[in-house]
């Protein structure tokens, strides 16, 4: 007997699974909105140099503000003053000739002066990280990914030893200790430690709430699972425009969508412990307990006259308990290999490619909230439409055509004039919700394809291969320095090779969870996973000879 075959004795899909993925969408919601909060804490409004030190009581006193900028500050090619240049002294003969291309100009001496009606305050223009300081602006969130790479391996690792439910509570408190220490930090040194174990701890957040909530669920309803728990992260998304528009001081808004962390570990004493962990880590008594609660939540009261406690241990199917698995366990065999090969390119291309996107959300005609706002609204439909694809055209097909379109999106922009924003908001929006489209389906995808034993170090290892990809994703922006469609045209490349990468990978629909690592390696003899459809054919006619043959 399979573990699958004991949930579905109990109900795969009840009112207990139903009390977990309620229970883990509290810390889900929280996840966009510090993964996608540099669209606003590290804003640049427009600005330019500060001409308060040139009000000296002279002629320049009696000029209007428009004035003081004609004859301080040059004006760039598209009309507009410039951000980051200056006059070395007012040239005052420009209010009669226009024409200052000429002249000679220095970077700004005194500072910035910004335009506070959008934002109270940013990162930016606290700490003045505009011009030749702009990388370290966009290096925040790059710090804030690297740190949620980190803690991917990290807690891949310890969730696989010591339970997904300890773990959690780990990374609950993390995430909301160093969330609200950003806020209160006085330097931009202070803050970029903070905000890297901020991300530390939140990847603990976003792995095993997955894992936790596929691993009690039945076969035919994970699909519906995996959507569910992902729509927190869209109408988490949607939260985070509305909170930035009413708290747009970036100390404020810190502490505003990491409170909320205080309520999730409230609700972690409800949370059970995976039983298919407790199982292959030789917990059975603990185990049968957790399925025996899960029983009487769905009215399957007969569970425990079905099921005896010595049975448990051989569900799963590992010899051995008490070994203990690590990263290296991903490329011992040649299969498990394979799969985490074309996996992290896979995990590399679908989050570089959303987070490409989705940090880039100006030039549209939009403001910042509105447009944040749509791009997280598309993501809904997306992910109803994938939720009937994933149980009609498979798994595969579903990972492989979100990311061939997204890319196909990205590569129309490319050529659609910028004065066109209308039809360039319309196609960036469709591609938004194809990228979201393509995480929502490989989470899932990912959980099913590697076995118990190794999942969440599977998950872990992945998720470090999508941070890294995310990490660099602000740092491609920084790029169009170099051409401006620069960017653009390498996360389209990204999202089309990773997208024909997916078409390498096995179909997971209707198929059991693989258990052991032996389950991948010995796939084509016991699971029908890794069978191709062809060869899914001459086994069922092998089988019919067979019968026949009986008879």
């Amino acid at each position: 007997m399979k573990f699958d075959n004991i949930l579905e004795e109990i109900d795969g899909c009840g009112w207990f699974q139903v009390l977990i993925v309620t229970l883990l969408c509290i810390p889900r919601v929280i996840l966009p909105c510090h993964f996608l909060l540099n669209n606003f804490i590290a804003a640049v409004p427009s600005h330019h140099c500060d001409l308060s030190a040139l009000d000296d009581g002279s002629l320049f006193e009696n000029l209007t503000q428009e004035q003081r900028l004609t004859v301080s500050v040059p004006v760039q090619e598209d009309g507009t003053p410039s951000s980051c240049k200056m006059f070395p002294e007012p040239q005052f003969h420009i209010l009669s000739n226009s024409n200052n291309s000429d002249l000679a100009t220095v970077p700004c001496q005194n500072g910035w002066a910004y335009d506070n009606s959008t934002f109270k305050s940013t990162m930016a223009t606290e700490w003045d990280l505009v011009c030749d300081r702009k990388g370290m602006n966009k290096a925040t969130a790059t710090i804030f990914f690297v740190g949620v790479m980190i803690g991917a391996i990290a807690f891949g690792t310890l969730t696989d030893k010591f339970g997904r439910k300890p773990m959690l509570l780990v990374s609950y408190t993390i995430s909301m200790v160093f969330g609200f220490a950003s806020a209160f930090s006085n330097s931009y040194t202070m803050f970029g430690v903070m905000r890297f174990f901020t991300g530390f701890g939140l990847t603990g957040i976003s792995i095993i709430s997955t894992v936790l909530s596929v691993e009690w669920v039945d076969i035919k309803h994970r699909a519906l699972i995996g959507i569910t728990g992902s729509m927190a992260w869209s109408f988490g998304n949607m939260m985070l425009a509305g909170i930035a528009y009413q708290v747009n001081d970036w100390r404020m808004l810190m502490i505003a969508v990491s409170a909320p962390l205080g309520l999730a570990i409230i609700t972690w004493w409800w949370l059970p412990e995976s039983a298919r962990w407790l199982i292959a880590n030789g917990k059975v008594e603990r185990a049968h307990l957790y399925l025996e609660k899960c029983a009487r939540f769905n009215n399957r009261k007969d569970f425990t006259s079905k099921i005896k406690l010595e049975h448990l241990s051989d569900v799963v199917g590992t010899d051995n308990h008490n070994k203990t698995y690590s990263y290296l366990d991903l490329v011992r065999t040649p299969k498990m290999r394979r799969l985490a090969l074309l996996t992290g390119i896979v995990w590399y291309g679908v989050a570089s490619t959303y987070y490409g996107i989705s940090l880039n959300i100006t030039g549209f005609g939009l403001n910042v909230y509105l447009t944040h706002f749509i791009y997280s609204a598309i993501e809904v439909p997306a992910k109803m439409v994938v939720y009937f694809c994933l149980d009609t055209i498979g798994r595969k097909h579903c990972q492989a055509g979100t990311l061939l379109l997204t890319g196909t999106c990205i590569a129309i922009n490319i050529f659609v004039p910028k004065g066109q924003w209308h039809v360039r908001t319309i196609v960036a929006v469709l591609g938004k919700g194809l990228s979201e489209a393509s995480f929502t389906t490989v989470i899932l995808y990912t959980a099913e394809l590697y076995p118990t034993v190794v999942r969440q170090n599977g998950l872990g290892y992945n998720n470090f291969m999508a941070r890294l990809g995310v990490s660099i994703a602000p740092l491609i922006i920084l790029l169009e320095d170099v051409w401006k469609p620069l960017p653009e045209v390498i996360i389209c490349c990204v999202s089309i090779l990773s997208g024909l990468v997916a078409f390498l990978l096995p179909e997971t629909h209707n198929a059991r969870l693989p258990e052991t690592i032996e389950d991948i390696e010995q796939t084509k003899k016991r699971n029908p996973i890794f069978v191709s459809p062809l060869e899914k054919t001459e086994i069922l006619l092998k089988s019919q000879k067979n019968n026949e043959l009986d008879q």
